[in-house]
């Protein structure tokens, strides 16, 4: 590695990206060809959120160097950031065929088959990388992540254990055993750990990971409403042939807010007042859009199981398309 790609290698690690590719394209200028170099800025390029602009440079890392399997990795990296994972885990595989021998490639393609939710392949290459280095952090954490989107989380777990049993202090190794903390619903640990991690690493962890409570929260009450008040309003109609049917509306209206309460004190009460100082982060009218908008629908629910009147309702219906509505905003 040039003296070049080490110092644009450590300014990425800090999260410096514009220094890192202002230093890699001055050392293009001198060397325009060098796969090395072409790779690295393709890295910088994906992380800095211009995966078209990464993309074309992992094409000039492989057309310089078509055998190297660092040019095919990052451009198997950027295309899984694209969501064309076909071409990724084609591009993946090349890596693998070019270098058999270096976990990196494997654990590209595990990433790879991951990101086309094909989870067997993608943990037979997290374990292939593995079998290289059985204690490899970034391996064990590869296939840790592979088995948490696969919804395994105990296996999840278990591989994060050992990933931190090898390295304490791996912020990818503590980012993962807070997501999985919070996924569930360990809001307490997750947050301490998410802390920890935050004043060990600022440069890795901004101030939307630690609002994630309220867009947690958010998500739950979207995807709790958008179901439970439509079931509320077919239940209500059945009523037309079925006249029980208005009194178990009623409660079942009652039932999905309460249950969207309890959800919200069950996240954001353990989690504390440190999400609520890192709302400025997160879009803001969004997110007090549609807490607002989720409220609103609770209450309505309420009023509906207490009065049993169309207007209480359909009005929640409203709110609830709001809810949505704003959600895709963040």
């Amino acid at each position: 590695m040039t003296e070049a790609a080490s110092r644009a290698r450590l300014l990425a690690e800090l999260g410096r990206l514009d220094q890192a590719e202002a230093e890699l394209r001055l050392a293009l200028l001198d060397r325009p060809g060098d796969p090395g170099l072409l790779t690295l800025l393709a890295a910088v390029l994906r992380l800095a959120g211009r995966p078209d602009e990464a993309l074309a440079a992992a094409d000039a890392a492989i057309v310089a160097e078509p055998g190297a399997a660092g040019g095919h990795a990052e451009r198997a990296e950027t295309l899984i950031v694209l969501t064309r994972t076909g071409e990724a885990v084609a591009a993946a595989t090349e890596a693998v065929r070019s270098c058999p021998g270096e976990p990196e490639a494997h654990r590209v393609l595990a990433r790879a088959h991951a990101a086309a939710r094909d989870f067997r392949r993608a943990r037979a290459a997290a374990r292939q990388a593995l079998a290289v280095d059985p204690r490899s952090v970034p391996s064990l954490l590869t296939l840790a992540d592979v088995e948490r989107v696969a919804g395994r989380r105990r296996a999840a777990a278990r591989a994060t254990r050992a990933a931190l049993a090898e390295d304490p202090a791996s912020p990818g190794g503590r980012w993962l055993a807070a997501l999985l903390d919070a996924e569930r619903l360990h809001v307490a640990d997750a947050m301490r750990g998410l802390r920890e991690l935050a004043a060990d690493q600022p440069a890795r962890l901004g101030g939307e990971a630690l609002a994630w409570p309220i867009l947690g929260v958010l998500a739950g009450l979207r995807h709790g409403l958008a179901a439970g008040v439509p079931l509320v309003l077919g239940v209500r109609l059945a009523a037309v042939r079925w006249p029980l049917a208005a009194l178990l509306a009623q409660g079942v209206a009652l039932v999905v807010a309460v249950v969207m309460v309890a959800f919200t004190a069950r996240v954001l009460l353990p989690a504390g007042r440190l999400p609520w100082r890192c709302l400025r982060f997160l879009p803001r009218r969004a997110v007090i859009g549609g807490g607002v908008a989720a409220g609103l629908s609770v209450a309505l629910l309420v009023a509906y199981a207490m009065s049993a009147m169309w207007l209480p309702l359909v009005a929640a219906g409203v709110a609830t398309v709001a809810l949505v509505v704003s959600g895709r905003r963040f």
